[in-house]
């Protein structure tokens, strides 16, 4: 489908590993370790929930090693010393747009989370008014998903190089660390939200739903077992959305699109669950590098 967002290909995340000396500090080393465990995931990432969950999910634990990290007097007089360099302005001005994408893929979850419950609601009523609403939502969704990976497109590669990196090894840490923390961060909200648009560069998928479209059949297993929660889900409404009505509607094809209804129910509420917990472990960040800059 033209220009719609799709999950990139394995080899073109930064795959990477970030090493650090080996007497650096034991948080910075755990820092290390979350930060190569990530690009391990990013390596062998697909796009379905339990996956995007992982990542979320060791992002959150990297953030939490960053955060015990910035808590070390010698980190914050690093930072503090260099307040004014142009590099401590980009990681102040990278935080705030990491929230407010993070905040907009938030409500792209809730939203899809209420039109998933009432399309599965619709089901037990057998009324076709809120799956055609789903699926209007959905196309909404895929054009807010593609707006918030164009602002993180601009993000990616853009930190200055602080000066005297060679002169202060503790301060080169704490730059390296912060640098690699945000382009971790992208790459996970990047991927969260390619699984939002249930959109991939498998060209059989939409050749797929417009034969069941066509047909007015549900998929297969052996044709489904390749896409993600989204993508099934999409796939058996819009081919059942213009049958709801029909009292002759086969009861195994409804209670199949049910099915997907449910499994992605489960999957969205475990990735906003996960998300959540990312997003207020960037706010604590920002916190905490505000509360070093401002002593």
């Amino acid at each position: 489908m033209a220009g719609s967002p799709s999950m990139p290909p394995k080899n073109s995340y930064h795959v990477r590993s970030i090493s650090l000396p080996s007497r650096s500090h034991p948080l910075a080393l755990r820092a290390g370790e979350e930060i190569n465990k990530l690009r391990t995931w990013e390596t062998s990432l697909t796009s379905s929930s339990e996956t995007i969950s992982n990542g979320l999910g060791s992002l959150e634990n990297l953030y939490n090693c960053v955060e015990d990290f910035l808590q070390l007097p010698l980190t914050q007089q690093a930072i503090a010393h260099h307040r004014h360099e142009k590099w401590v302005e980009e990681v102040l001005d990278g935080s705030v747009r990491l929230l407010d994408v993070c905040g907009a893929t938030r409500e792209i979850l809730s939203s899809i989370k209420e039109r998933v419950q009432a399309a599965r609601f619709a089901f037990r009523r057998r009324s076709s008014l809120e799956v055609n609403t789903y699926i209007r939502s959905r196309k909404k969704a895929k054009k807010d998903v593609t707006k918030l990976l164009g602002a993180l497109k601009q993000m990616d590669n853009k930190f200055a190089t602080p000066p005297l990196l060679d002169q202060d090894q503790h301060l080169s840490m704490v730059v390296k660390i912060v640098r690699e923390l945000r382009t971790v961060t992208i790459s996970v909200i990047q991927a969260t939200l390619s699984f939002l648009s249930a959109s991939r560069s498998r060209p059989s998928k939409w050749s797929l739903v417009s034969k069941l479209m066509h047909k007015g059949l549900v998929a297969r297993e052996g044709e489904t077992n390749q896409m993600n929660e989204f993508e099934n889900a999409d796939v058996a409404l819009s081919a059942l959305s213009q049958h709801m009505l029909d009292k002759n509607a086969e009861v195994e094809r409804i209670q199949t699109a049910q099915n997907h209804l449910g499994a992605l129910e489960l999957g969205v509420v475990d990735v906003e669950a996960r998300l959540e917990c990312v997003f207020r472990r960037l706010i604590q960040i920002r916190v905490s590098l505000l509360n070093i800059l401002s002593c």
